[in-house]
């Protein structure tokens, strides 16, 4: 009998599709969130515009961690949700994810809202430490 991961069993539950690993569209995906998270290090930007940067860089990241492992998910949030087994990100740092991912769709769906400036330092770290993460699955041997 096969053995099963928590992200064949969110295959299972629809909340992602099993996908063959396409390199070109993980690169893709990785220099997108690597030029994004620079740009959002850039403090003469206003906060929102930091914010939003930081969010998406660590979105495309993410996304591109789980398409390593050869699994697409239509929503952001399980993109989110997958970091602990595709990137084995502490819930420490997943919930900044959280936080910015709930304060993301606030704006996108309700309005402004006020960014924090530690809400942004800590989804910079955050993003960061996914960055130097993907580059670790990247760096494996195939």
């Amino acid at each position: 009998m096969k053995s099963s991961t928590p992200l064949d069993n969110l295959v299972r539950t629809g909340q992602l599709k099993a996908e063959p690993r396409i390199q070109a569209d993980i690169d893709a995906l990785v220099q997108s969130g690597r030029a994004r998270l620079a740009d959002a290090m850039n403090e003469a930007l206003s906060m929102e515009s930091r914010f939003d940067l930081a969010y998406n860089a660590a979105h495309a990241l993410s996304l591109a961690a789980l398409r390593w492992h050869g699994y697409r998910a239509q929503n952001r949030f399980v993109v989110f949700q997958c970091l602990a087994h595709t990137l084995g990100l502490s819930p420490e740092r997943w919930r900044v994810l959280d936080e910015a991912h709930r304060k993301r769709n606030v704006a996108e769906y309700e309005g402004p809202v006020e960014i924090d400036q530690h809400l942004v330092a800590a989804l910079l770290r955050v993003t960061s430490e996914v960055a130097d993460r993907m580059q670790g699955l990247l760096d494996r041997p195939r």
